[in-house]
């Protein structure tokens, strides 16, 4: 049973707004399941058996149940609340922009949509010129390869298999893992293996030898597929949910260099890893690689409306001058999705929390998981930057078989019960908290997986 009100959960109510835990218990766990499971089909489940947590609130890195339950949410939910749950300048500022202009259609001038793609332009390379805003992430790598077809004038793109894009049509298909499988109704796509030096499928032994490998790999697709037919290389510039793989600087530089070799246009997919994520404003400030195209959403307002977007470098952009873009959507740039941009790039700027999420992962979390990892043999590897972490879990650390889909529900099962809200995939546990997060949480935080591990290993 999760205990309620947790002492050692540190964070506070951040608005006088936000709902105590008591309040919400005027619905009960039950009832908010049993009207979800009764009206919502769910993402990327099996309907019959699902059982979802019931959240009535949250505040800043923690969230709570309507049954008075505490949670530390050490998710961020799908890894976007980097500013944490119902931050106040972002409330404030999408309250005002409702109570002035609540809709409005793209083609309209917007001074506060201006507002917000100035703010991203502001951290984004200075090569980047224009900000074309899109519902999300997966809307945002769409028009990111079919901004790159049209510039190129060629059609193919190669991505990687280790990765996620997002869930229409190209985007998917862009998408390495078993998702992709059912949905391949997109043309055009090309996938390599990406450098993870842990499972190496190039027979690596130290990082330059995955790197230089993974490199000759990508050269010779280019070739073997022909440079003169390949629009685009999607990277994301860090893989989240394939398994956070933090790639060498040579890598990406490399990829660079190959793309400025046969005219290829670089994507570089910030969805996940931009906006804090990693300690940086975007995950590609700690590898000097400059793109041609960079996607984000998610980060740029903790999803407190849908947002994302491609930041268009000045070339790409000049293309579509005299040529019109045959893309668009009814809610680009909303109003309320703009002003909470704005809200959340002034706080991020205003409370260093890029600089707090740098700081947390290397004086916090990156050395509490190393002990973790020397006290727990099912811990393989540790990696990650920032508020950006994997623990992979595996059976033995000889052989690196990967821990059982029973051993990790049991893991989430412990985590729930002692009060954390994990992100759970494949066989590891993602260490992914608010970019806002306290050490005094993350003390915490690390706590309760040593007791879950310690828990199920007995």
């Amino acid at each position: 049973m999760v205990a309620s009100h947790p002492d050692t959960l540190t964070a506070e109510l951040t608005v006088d707004t936000a709902p105590d835990v008591e309040d919400a218990t005027a619905i009960t766990n039950a009832e908010a399941v049993d009207l979800d499971r009764s009206n919502v089909f769910h993402s990327w489940s099996a309907q019959k058996s699902l059982n979802p947590l019931a959240i009535a609130g949250g505040s800043g890195s923690t969230v709570w149940d309507h049954d008075g339950n505490t949670y530390l949410d050490f998710s961020s939910q799908l890894v976007n609340t980097n500013i944490g749950h119902q931050h106040p300048k972002l409330i404030a500022a999408i309250a005002q922009q409702a109570t002035t202009l609540a809709t409005l259609a793209p083609s309209h001038a917007s001074h506060v949509r201006g507002q917000a793609a100035a703010k991203i332009l502001s951290h984004a390379p200075a090569n980047m010129e224009k900000v074309f805003f899109t519902n999300g992430g997966a809307d945002a790598n769409e028009n990111a390869i079919r901004m790159a077809r049209l510039h190129t004038g060629r059609d193919k793109v190669i991505s990687r298999y280790r990765s996620y894009h997002g869930n229409t049509g190209a985007a998917i298909v862009a998408t390495g893992d078993w998702r992709r499988i059912p949905n391949e109704y997109s043309r055009g796509h090309v996938h390599v293996f990406g450098p993870y030096l842990y499972r190496s499928e190039f027979w690596a032994e130290t990082p330059e030898q995955e790197t230089e490998r993974a490199l000759q790999h990508l050269r010779r697709t280019i070739q073997c597929e022909g440079p003169q037919s390949i629009a685009a290389i999607l990277l994301e510039t860090v893989p989240g949910t394939a398994g956070i793989l933090v790639p060498t600087a040579e890598y990406l530089q490399g990829v660079r260099a190959l793309c400025d070799d046969y005219g290829i246009v670089m994507i570089l997919d910030e969805v996940m890893a931009g906006f804090g994520r990693t300690g940086d404003w975007f995950a590609l400030d700690a590898f000097d690689v400059t793109p041609d195209l960079i996607t984000f959403a998610k980060g740029v307002n903790s999803g407190y409306v849908p947002v994302g977007g491609v930041i268009i470098s000045g070339e790409i952009a000049a293309t579509f001058d005299e040529r019109v873009f045959p893309g668009g959507l009814t809610y680009s740039g909303h109003p309320l999705a703009a002003a909470s941009v704005v809200a959340s790039i002034e706080a991020f700027e205003e409370e260093d929390i890029i600089g707090n999420a740098a700081r947390i992962g290397r004086d916090h979390l990156e050395p509490g998981l190393r002990a973790l990892a020397d006290k727990h043999d099912v811990i393989g590897e540790v990696r990650g930057r920032g508020v950006f972490w994997a623990l992979e879990l595996v059976q033995d650390r000889q052989s690196r078989t990967p821990v059982t889909a029973e051993y990790m529900g049991r893991v989430k099962a412990e985590l729930l019960r002692l009060g954390l809200l994990p992100f759970i995939a494949d066989n590891r546990i993602h260490v992914v908290p608010p970019a806002v997060v306290t050490p005094e949480e993350v003390v915490t935080a690390l706590a309760i997986y040593d007791q879950a591990l310690t828990a199920v290993e007995r």
